[in-house]
Parts: structure tokens; C-alpha cells; sequence
């Protein structure tokens, strides 16, 4: 059977075998590809909320017909967003921080009203604010009206290091400091979100968690586009050959190529330390800088101590400003195992939404991807004009429902193993907090 089966399509004209395998091709587009995205998050105020809002999270999400595999994606997006989206006239704020430290917060103001929301971005692991998907959401920002301020973690953006301390995926201080900042410049009046892209999700993701009040005070919203939710998977995804390899071996270089720039700091300091400067220069993958340098650096015995601190689908439970996450279920730098899908269905403040294909920072769109109005950045301008905007106050009544539950639930977890009269206390300055909530 397959011999006459090989020989009947060996013998079929050329331009008939190319219209089969275009028919197929079109099949499986529209099967496999083309899907709903996922929206796990538990039932309640907020999933509700961005049902009815954003229209976007029910249609189906096209990629490029032509583009569709994750790594292509990743690498075309960048390619697109680069050659197409032109610089952009920040205005630049120097922020000197409590250790001697600097970083540089770049914002676009340009014909915002004065009362206008503002959105705090958080760049990758080695972006800053004139990098291509940042841009993205800054020019998007921009078009709907809002202010947006990037956030150039230390010795990037052109920004001279001050202290030997960069940067991790684990320490929020930094970023508590630029939040406290940025609330303290804005009217009183004026909303202020924030989103992190890449591992900026990362920092934000665990200030939300780590500083849960006090996120809550300072931010109405948050987002994370393309995070790596577990960084073990994530490490040892960016390592597999051969292209997510490369990938990895790109980013590594950029890593070492911001330690070169800030040399003269480390060489004196590091000396006749175990960190090997020269050494770390040499390192081909994230993993191997992060264990060399960013783990030492930042007191961790370990490079899986600093990558089990960092991670964060453990840590959704003590999340309570309302967080949307995008997340592509075949981004190379992230599993779809390691996307905690079933924590989230649990959630009452974090809902991710899992396109199927997109890639690492791509979701591309149409048959010839226009860099104005992509699937990250519809989906960014839409959550975030609805939530700073508020103007029916709707998504200011559900945020309150949300975190009612959120009190809720922390009572009943902590009533499990308290005694009864220490529930009965708690349950007492749950319902205070409801009446001012009213």
C-alpha cells in the first residue's frame, strides 16, 4: 500500500502536490493553531471583569500565517519592532537611591492630560527604554492618553554605575524605592499600574508578593507579559539545542557585555575575591553567569537558591493588586508545565492568559505584522485604559469584591491554625475593613 501510495504522489504535477501541501498547511493553521486563549484564573470579581471589558481575551487569537513556530516569533518580532519603531525623546530622571546607587527613569508625557494614569514599565533582563518591545508599549501607552515611565535597572540605559551591586530577578528594593518615587511625582489623583516584561515580570511579580500592602497603597493595576513562572524550567528550556540555545547564548553575551561596560568597578573590588571577573566574561549561558556572578553577588549560597527565590507560581496566594498575565504556551524560554495554571484557578488578584502560540515577547499578528497594534500591546492598552481610567468606577467595585475574598481566604488559612478567640479577632478586623470598603 505505501509503495503504490509513493508512487501515486512521486508522479503528481508539481503545482498539485504544492496546492495539497498548502491545503494542509491551511488545516492545521485553523486547527492547531488558531485557538481561544486560555484565562486561568478562579471565578470571582475579576475574571468576570475582564470578560465583559476586554474583548480581546474572546477572540481568537491569529498569528502570522506564515510565522507561527515560537522561536520565528521571538526573533521576527524583535527584528519587526527594531527596524520599524524609531526612538523615542524620553524625558530622563536620575533617581539616586538609599545605597549610592543610580537608575534612570525615562518618561513620556508628551500630550497627556495632567490628570492622565501613568504606567511604570519594567525592561528584560538586559533591556532598557529604547529597546523594541518596550517601545511597543510606550508608544501604545502614549495613544491611549496615559503617561508611561520606564524603569533602567542599574548600569543599564547609558547609566553610570555607582555601586558594584547590578541587579536580580529576586530583589524587589529597587524597585520599592522607583514605586515610592514615581506615586510621590504623580497628582494625587492620578492611577498609577505597572508591567514587567520577561524577567522585569520577575521583579514586579515579586514585589507584589513580597510587599502585598504596600503594592496595594501605590498600584490600581499590574501586568507581566511572557515571565518565566518557574526559573529552574525556564534555565534549563533556554539551554536545550539548538536554537533556544542560541537565544540563551545571546542574552548571556548581552549580560557580560553590560559587566565590560562597568569594568573598572569590579576589577579593583573583586580582586582577590573567588568572584573571577575574567572568568565571567567568558560565560556562554545565563545559568553559568548567574552562578558565577548574580547568586554571589546577591548572598545566595547557590545559583537554584537565588532561581527557587525568584520564582514565582508559589507565590500567587499573597498577591492583592489585581494582576493579568499573557504568557504563550509555546514560549521557549518557558514551558507550558511550568505556567501555574491550576494556582491561578485558585486565585482571587492574578488571572494569566495563554495564548497558543506567540513565543517569547512575539504574539504576532495578520498576514504582514504591523508593529502599531500587536496582540501584547491591544491586549496592554485595553486592560490598562479600563482599570486606570475607570471612569463607571466598575473595575474599582471589583477590585474592592476581590480583595474581600483575598481577606477572606487569608482569615480562614490563618484561623486553621490559630485558636478560636485569635479567628474570632481576625474575623472582627475583616469585617472593619469591609465597612470601609463601602
Amino acid at each position: 500500500m505505501f509503495n503504490s501510495m509513493y508512487a501515486y504522489l512521486s508522479h503528481l504535477p508539481r503545482l498539485h502536490a504544492l496546492g495539497i501541501a498548502v491545503f494542509a498547511y491551511v488545516i492545521y493553521y485553523l486547527i492547531q493553531v488558531v485557538k481561544r486563549p486560555i484565562i486561568a484564573c478562579a471565578d470571582g470579581p475579576f475574571k468576570q471583569y475582564l470578560i465583559k471589558k476586554m474583548p480581546t481575551l474572546e477572540n481568537k487569537y491569529w498569528p502570522t500565517f506564515w510565522c507561527v513556530e515560537s522561536r520565528a516569533q521571538t526573533v521576527l518580532a524583535s527584528l519587526l519592532r527594531s527596524k520599524s519603531l524609531p526612538r523615542v525623546n524620553y524625558r530622563r530622571e536620575i533617581l539616586r537611591l538609599k545605597d549610592g546607587g543610580e537608575v534612570a527613569l525615562d518618561w513620556l508625557e508628551e500630550g497627556c492630560d495632567e490628570r492622565a494614569p501613568c504606567v511604570l514599565i519594567l525592561p528584560g533582563l538586559t533591556g532598557e527604554s529604547q529597546a523594541e518591545y518596550i517601545k511597543c508599549l510606550v508608544f501604545a501607552a502614549q495613544q491611549a492618553g496615559m503617561r508611561a515611565v520606564v524603569f533602567n535597572n542599574r548600569g543599564l540605559g547609558g547609566i553610570e554605575l555607582k555601586t558594584p551591586r547590578l541587579y536580580c530577578a529576586a530583589n524587589c528594593e529597587d524597585l520599592c524605592e522607583v514605586v515610592h518615587h514615581v506615586r510621590r511625582t504623580l497628582p494625587l489623583d492620578c492611577k498609577l499600574g505597572a508591567t514587567g516584561i520577561s524577567m522585569g515580570g520577575l521583579i514586579l511579580g515579586n514585589y507584589l508578593a513580597r510587599k502585598s500592602d504596600e503594592a496595594r497603597i501605590n498600584l490600581s493595576a499590574a501586568k507581566i507579559i511572557s515571565v518565566p513562572w518557574d526559573v529552574h524550567k525556564g534555565s534549563a528550556s533556554i539551554e536545550k539545542p539548538v536554537i533556544n540555545n542560541l537565544l540563551g547564548r545571546h542574552l548571556a553575551g548581552s549580560l557580560c557585555r553590560t559587566l565590560r561596560n562597568h569594568l573598572e568597578v569590579y576589577r579593583d573590588i573583586y580582586q582577590d575575591s573567588e568572584i573571577d571577573i575574567q572568568r565571567i566574561l567568558r560565560c556562554k549561558t545565563i545559568k553559568e553567569f548567574d552562578e558565577l556572578f548574580t547568586a554571589k553577588q546577591f548572598g545566595y549560597a547557590h545559583v537554584n537558591d537565588y532561581y527557587t527565590d525568584a520564582t514565582l507560581h508559589n507565590k500567587l496566594d499573597h498577591i492583592s493588586v489585581p494582576l493579568l498575565c499573557l504568557s504563550a504556551a509555546d514560549d521557549p524560554f518557558q514551558p507550558l508545565d511550568a505556567i501555574p495554571i491550576k494556582a491561578a484557578n485558585q486565585c482571587t488578584h492574578v488571572a494569566i492568559v495563554i495564548t497558543a502560540r506567540g513565543g517569547h515577547i512575539g504574539f504576532l499578528e495578520g498576514w504582514w505584522p504591523s508593529t502599531k497594534d500587536q496582540y501584547m500591546s491591544r491586549l496592554f492598552t485595553e486592560y490598562f485604559t479600563k482599570a486606570l481610567y475607570d471612569e463607571d468606577g466598575e473595575f474599582e467595585r471589583a477590585s474592592n469584591k476581590m480583595h474581600e475574598r483575598f481577606l477572606a481566604k487569608k482569615t480562614m488559612e490563618l484561623a486553621a491554625s490559630l485558636n478560636a478567640p485569635a479567628a474570632a479577632v481576625l474575623a472582627n478586623q475583616l469585617e472593619q475593613h469591609k465597612l470601609k470598603l463601602m
